[in-house]
């Protein structure tokens, strides 16, 4: 071990106990979790250590870098991540490994799954090791996994393994007192079943070891003019003037998110009061108000771009005069749009500001290698364009690509795309990545030496943990801000909750051991209680309605397509159309491409209503043969006895889905099969 210090932060790990190692990036926390490791597979008979981290790209990371190269030899070490065939037979592979590094999702899905080549229980766990262990909280997936530990724990069932977490920022909260921040890391604490504990006695050796970047605040004056931004707010206006917002409703300043938080409600209420008039000019100012928080913070071209890109598919979902309304609105405008948004005399001080920044250290002649962090995956690929189309930051040798979160969109990136981003920059080939937050937390590259934050309002947590990316000796951390900007102004205050952080953790550490104890207790089963209560009222409320009294309507055009009756959830995972009816109501699109393959399924193709060319989701191929259409819930309005709702997520829908039966399914879709 290369510092004497994590001695002090495993100690009462190596006792046993269960521990949260609190340790700033850079300060070897994962290096002290393989330590604990090691002592414990040397120690414990039939040990199973299981590795959980909250990315993907972190899985191939801890593997590659720390767990194998130091445990490899004498352990049988494997990772698994939803990419990974493994992940079908995950309890075999448990079995079978001394150590196992997966997403925190893959032990959670094995931990309620009962089928026998899946299921993990607790008790085969001897040591769980929690990566970036704040997250233990809410509804999180490291909470669920713990809340189902805290409940064994409280009703006396053992073995129950041991735990380690691991953070450089438990936070505050959203705490702006010490009492409320103390109050947070105890709940952290007591979701965790742990003590906190962090170095004392080598905090200045850890100094010296782990610098932090130097922090520089490059402050911008807002544009003197921006016709561009005054044009697409007179759209607005037209747009609230055609609508008739209802007299109890106020809409907050246009350009900012709290007026995004308002259209998101408006057009909840439009389709909730079936008026779709209401309901489509909500959709349609969120693009604009979109538009114009792109003009705050990118080049104008893009916020066109992203109003162009909108509009292109309009055409072919207009089914009545609101839509063609509105379509002819933005065309109407667009020539005059796009002409503004190309006049560099109203460009964006904060792009200027942002080349300087980059050149300042990519143009020096130190090697550099900087991680530019923005709020949303288009902002990431708006930058790279920018970066590439720039002669001077060309000039400077500046090798940019983008890293985003996994997952199947259009604008996501695939797991092994991720991978690949990583690996090139760790190599060299590429010497900025342009990221959202997913590159915040764990990524370790020695070499970094500029973190650029642009246009982002996070909490203490994001900014600590950004900073954390710098990992090289005088390094830098730069925000690009307005002056007296909401950016500018939280990065301050995250500065102070930062600072009111580490007096919490003081004060937990400096409570008695019975104090602790009791807290931790009274918070472990306050949380179980919430927790029944929570998911009691949310089965009544899915029994207060039955399947078929809940009607599917196209949440676009409002057209009734679907009983809920109808609705059959597949292997846990996909939500079906079983009836032969709906097929009436769809039309079948382009073919979904999926990295991952499935043991069970495939995807098909995209399906869209055939009213109003709204995407419903898609369909899936289940064992080869049976085709059925996997709904997106989002894309719907419910019709309830109690009147029309919308959700988010599946599982908040108000009636009791079937699980969908094979066997009985293709009795009744293939009765010639079946004599």
């Amino acid at each position: 071990m290369p510092l004497r210090m994590p001695q002090e932060v495993v100690e009462r790990a190596l006792k046993r106990e269960n521990i949260i190692i609190w340790l700033p990036t850079g300060g070897g926390k994962t290096r002290a979790a393989v330590y604990v490791a090691k002592k414990h597979l040397e120690t414990t008979p039939n040990a199973k250590v299981m590795v959980l981290v909250n990315k993907v790209h972190l899985v191939d990371q801890h593997y590659n870098k720390e767990f194998d190269p130091h445990l490899g030899l004498r352990y049988a070490v494997r990772k698994v991540s939803g990419e990974s065939d493994e992940k079908d037979f995950f309890g075999l592979v448990v079995q079978d490994s001394d150590v196992v590094i997966c997403t925190a999702q893959i032990l959670y899905n094995a931990l309620i799954n009962k089928e026998e080549a899946r299921h993990v229980e607790l008790s085969d766990i001897t040591l769980l090791i929690i990566d970036e262990c704040h997250h233990t909280h809410k509804e999180s997936v490291y909470n669920k996994v713990m809340r189902l530990y805290v409940e064994k724990k409280l009703k006396g069932e053992k073995p129950l393994p041991q735990i380690l977490g691991l953070t450089a920022s438990p936070g505050t909260g959203g705490a702006k007192t010490l009492d409320k921040a103390v109050e947070h890391v105890l709940e952290i604490c007591a979701n965790l079943d742990s003590a906190i504990v962090s170095t004392k006695q080598y905090a200045p050796e850890l100094k010296k070891v782990v610098p932090r970047p130097r922090k520089t605040f490059n402050i911008v004056n807002k544009r003197d003019r921006d016709p561009f931004g005054d044009h697409l707010k007179s759209m607005m206006t037209i747009i609230h003037d055609y609508m008739e917002l209802p007299p109890d409703f106020k809409l907050r300043e246009c350009g900012t998110q709290e007026y995004e938080a308002d259209v998101v409600v408006l057009e909840q209420r439009g389709v909730r009061d079936n008026n779709r008039l209401l309901a489509q000019c909500a959709l349609h100012l969120r693009q604009y108000n979109d538009a114009l928080l792109i003009n705050d913070t990118l080049r104008m071209i893009d916020a066109y771009r992203s109003l162009e890109e909108y509009y292109s598919t309009k055409s072919t979902m207009a089914i009545d005069g609101t839509d063609f309304f509105l379509l002819g609105l933005f065309e109407e405008n667009q020539v005059e749009l796009r002409n503004l948004a190309r006049d560099s005399r109203f460009e964006n001080p904060k792009m200027d500001e942002l080349q300087s920044t980059l050149l300042k250290q990519f143009g020096s002649g130190v090697p550099s290698r900087g991680i530019l962090f923005s709020k949303t995956r288009k902002s990431t690929h708006c930058l790279k364009d920018w970066v590439l189309k720039n002669r001077a930051l060309k000039d400077a040798g500046i090798k940019a690509d983008i890293l985003t979160g996994a997952g199947n969109g259009i604008t996501y990136m695939t797991q092994n795309e991720q991978a690949e981003t990583i690996k090139n920059f760790r190599m060299g080939s590429l010497n900025l990545l342009i990221s959202t937050s997913v590159a915040e937390e764990g990524l370790d590259i020695p070499e970094c030496n500029l973190v650029v934050r642009y246009g982002l309002l996070t909490n203490e947590i994001a900014q600590q943990q950004a900073s954390g990316r710098a990992r090289a000796r005088d390094s830098q951390y730069a925000v690009v801000a307005q002056a007296g900007g909401r950016e500018h102004r939280r990065e301050c205050i995250n500065e102070y909750l930062e600072e009111l952080t580490g007096k919490a953790i003081d004060r937990v550490q400096s409570m008695s051991h019975h104090e602790f104890y009791l807290k931790v207790i009274e918070l472990q089963q306050k949380a179980i209680i919430s927790s029944k209560i929570e998911e009691s009222c949310k089965t009544e409320k899915r029994r207060s309605n039955t399947a078929s009294s809940i009607q599917f309507l196209c949440r676009n055009c409002f057209t009734p397509v679907a009983s809920g009756s109808d609705i059959q959830l597949v292997d846990n995972m996909q939500y079906v159309n079983v009836s032969p009816d709906f097929k009436n109501h769809y039309k079948v699109a382009e073919r979904v491409i999926l990295e991952r393959s499935f043991e069970d399924w495939e995807p098909g193709c995209r399906i869209r209503c055939k009213k109003c060319n709204m995407e419903w989701g898609f369909e899936i191929k289940y064992k080869k043969h049976v085709l059925m259409p996997n709904l997106a819930i989002k894309n719907f309005a419910l019709e309830t006895p109690k009147g029309r709702i919308t959700v988010k997520k599946w599982k908040d829908v108000p009636f009791t889905v079937e699980d969908f039966d094979y066997e009985e399914y293709c009795q009744e879709n293939f009765p010639d099969l079946f004599g």
